[in-house]
């Protein structure tokens, strides 16, 4: 199994049809339907099922096409990052950031990456918290940027200040004071929170009934307030890229919901000068 064989099999998984692969790869069909067989043999295993409309993965080839995807992001990031070494500022930065970050991260002082080296990209990428630690673990990106809480084993992390979480209120579910709300005034309110949100939620103020509605990213709970579905807890940074309409702003008054972005990178590995010179200009996401 070679990286000629991986990069075949995630087209033909792509695109569904082998034909239509071929077309992708600029390869006649002979050739890639010669690959595709010495795989599964070499491999022992079906990795598609054929039908008159064209392939299928079997389960097997599903489990081939997540860890093939790995395998060409990680060759593609080392080479990038060894032909950059002794060079300086020079190649594809790779970031991954969170959604609870999008206020933050990527800075706009990243910009001066462009400004000042012109031969320096940067490819973003983003995911939860989760894939994004993952990516960083795995060599895929060098940097990224997270949101407590975190495992923090593996990495080495730079914390910007703490910030307080605050409520984006419908006008008909106003509540609390002028510019602040307490956490108890919230418990006759729906709440709309994403779920690492809740889980701090319900361990600092354990008294609050569950959350209305559940979603994934800080922010589509800002758009479900907006929407009139509840009062939507989120990062106060966030607001800086969200649209909250009529809603009333109001931060929460309790200090166990505050919230801390960070920079991480691989605790066992050196940064190249291009990811050095970027966690520097990250600085503490202020």
């Amino acid at each position: 199994m070679n990286l000629k064989q991986l990069e075949y099999f995630v087209a033909i998984a792509e695109e569904g049809q082998i034909t239509a692969a071929a077309r992708r790869l600029h390869i006649s069909q002979p050739p890639l339907s010669y690959e595709l067989a010495q795989l599964e043999r070499e491999l022992g295993t079906q990795l598609v099922r054929r039908g008159p409309r064209g392939v299928t993965l079997t389960e097997a080839g599903r489990l081939l096409y997540d860890r093939a995807r790995r395998i060409l992001a990680m060759a593609t990031a080392t080479a990038r990052e060894v032909s950059s070494v002794g060079r300086g500022l020079t190649g594809t930065l790779g970031l991954a950031v969170c959604g609870g970050v999008a206020g933050l991260a990527p800075s706009a002082r990243l910009a001066e990456l462009a400004r000042r080296h012109a031969d320096v990209s940067l490819e973003v990428r983003e995911g939860s918290v989760p894939e994004v630690i993952e990516l960083v673990a795995s060599g895929i990106v060098e940097v990224g940027v997270v949101r407590t809480p975190f495992p923090t084993q593996g990495l080495r992390c730079r914390y910007a200040p703490a910030e307080p979480f605050v409520a984006v209120m419908p006008p008909e579910l106003e509540t609390g004071g002028e510019l602040s709300v307490e956490a108890g005034e919230l418990a006759g309110s729906p709440i709309v929170c994403d779920r690492r949100t809740s889980s701090a939620l319900a361990r600092a103020c354990p008294g609050l009934p569950a959350p209305f509605c559940l979603t994934e990213d800080e922010r589509t709970t800002c758009s479900c307030a907006a929407a009139g579905l509840g009062v939507g807890l989120v990062p106060r940074s966030l607001l800086a890229v969200c649209d909250t309409g009529p809603c009333f702003i109001k931060t929460v008054a309790e200090k166990a919901l505050e919230t801390r972005a960070a920079v991480i990178w691989k605790a066992d590995r050196s940064l190249s000068p291009l990811a050095e010179r970027a966690v520097a200009l990250l600085g503490e996401l202020a």
